[in-house]
């Protein structure tokens, strides 16, 4: 289930650092709303790789895609720019591995 209020602070965000009009539009949304399902970003988004979309997110987003640090998946990025956690977060079962975890930090 998605916070609305996270769900509009992705979608600004996205929007407020697009490449393009395409970027600020259908692709903005459509990321935020793949944001808050359970897995992995890219695979939720139908990708085979972080590559790929890592790929799509620099040539659409590439402020953004500057200011990732590379040991940072987009997801948490994400959430992290909004001062918020991803619900996926909550049932990871491998917190320990995730860097600066602010879920196991204590929010």
């Amino acid at each position: 289930m998605q916070n609305q209020t996270d769900f509009q602070k992705i979608i600004l965000l996205l929007q407020e650092n697009a490449d393009n009009e395409f970027a600020r539009t259908a692709l903005a949304s459509y990321i935020a709303t793949k944001a808050f399902e359970p897995g992995h970003l890219y695979s939720d988004m139908g990708m085979s790789s972080r590559a790929e979309l890592n790929k799509l997110m620099t040539d659409n987003y590439h402020i953004l895609a500057a200011k990732r640090p590379a040991e940072i998946r987009w997801k948490k990025f994400l959430f992290d720019e909004i001062n918020s956690i991803a619900p996926a977060c909550y049932g990871c079962k491998d917190l320990q591995n995730c860097f600066k975890c602010n879920v196991l930090e204590g929010g």
